[in-house]
């Protein structure tokens, strides 16, 4: 085996690093020969061999800080005056051009990730470069890039056409931005856009019910749970879309209930008036997870039970 200096180390890494960093500068084609790849793991090989964790630190700390200075002199720039859809959008560019330069810089250091990193630190390079974007990026831009997560979902219940692939990508940087720390970045989203969601649906069906007859509100009521569960579908799991589905039936229907109530003596609607509203919305899922409950299900339950006590 040839010893190198440590000097003399670091000047080769830092031409893997210098390379790396074309990535996230908007070159994510770059790739690295063999023979580059070779001389780069060989290096960070040959430091680490020497006896002691002396140079291992070294590698370690300058791993660190080669990745602080490219978030810094490129990925921030590229954010800081960019809002909404193109906030967004480059954020998503900047994250996956990011993960690649992490993941090539991870392969060099394979010997220094395995014996001394998480052995010794407690976390692996690759948690490492997740840790440096989250605290350098993510959480100086998170009230930003929620916002205007949030104003595209708005957008959208408005009728304009969104980038749905692109929101989803958002969500999972979210996830993976958030994995395997106590801070639940897309769990703590979702609850704003529920928020969100609740405030809105019941504006709006403060004036539905003013204005509708009960058949008419109960068509929108259907309508905007069908929509809502195909647009969430797009770039929430699951579990997510339940809960959406769920702040609907409790801002439109368990809400009014006394006023559909009111509504439905008022227009002195027959029993066959209100079997044929039951069944327009008798096929729609409301989302629970342990039934096949129904809207037409749940608005019968309730009108019986808000009858009772009215």
């Amino acid at each position: 085996m040839q010893f190198i200096q440590l000097d003399e180390g670091l000047v080769i890494i830092d031409e893997a690093f210098q390379k790396a960093k074309k990535i996230v500068e908007g070159y994510p084609e770059t790739k690295f020969t063999t023979e580059e790849y070779m001389k780069f793991h060989a290096c960070v090989y040959t430091l680490c061999y020497k006896p002691g964790d002396g140079n291992k630190a070294v590698l370690h700390e300058k791993f660190r800080r080669s990745l602080e200075e490219t978030i810094n002199s490129t990925v921030l720039p590229s954010l800081a005056a960019k809002e909404n859809e193109l906030l967004l959008r480059e954020l998503v560019l900047m994250w996956s051009n990011y993960k690649l330069m992490a993941r090539w810089l991870c392969r060099f250091f394979e010997y220094l990730d395995r014996y001394y990193s998480s052995f010794c630190c407690g976390v692996s390079l690759g948690e490492t470069s997740i840790d440096c974007f989250r605290n350098l990026v993510f959480n100086v831009l998170l009230s930003r890039i929620q916002a205007a997560a949030l104003s595209l979902i708005c957008e959208e219940r408005h009728g304009k056409q969104i980038d749905t692939k692109m929101l989803q990508d958002v969500m999972s940087i979210f996830m993976e931005i958030g994995k395997n720390i106590s801070t639940p970045y897309y769990e703590n989203f979702v609850q704003a856009m529920l928020d969100e969601s609740a405030a809105f649906y019941s504006q709006l069906s403060s004036q539905w019910v003013v204005h509708d007859s009960l058949t008419d509100y109960i068509q929108k009521v259907n309508w905007c749970m069908m929509q809502e569960k195909e647009r969430a579908g797009h770039y929430l799991d699951p579990t997510s879309v339940i809960k959406l589905i769920q702040v609907l039936r409790c801002q439109l229907l368990d809400m009014k209930a006394l006023k559909l109530v009111e509504k439905l003596q008022s227009q002195n609607s027959s029993q066959l008036d209100y079997q044929e509203i039951l069944s327009k919305c008798a096929g729609l899922d409301l989302g629970e997870e342990s039934s096949t409950s129904t809207l037409g299900d749940h608005l019968s339950a309730l009108m019986a039970k808000s009858a009772h006590i009215h």
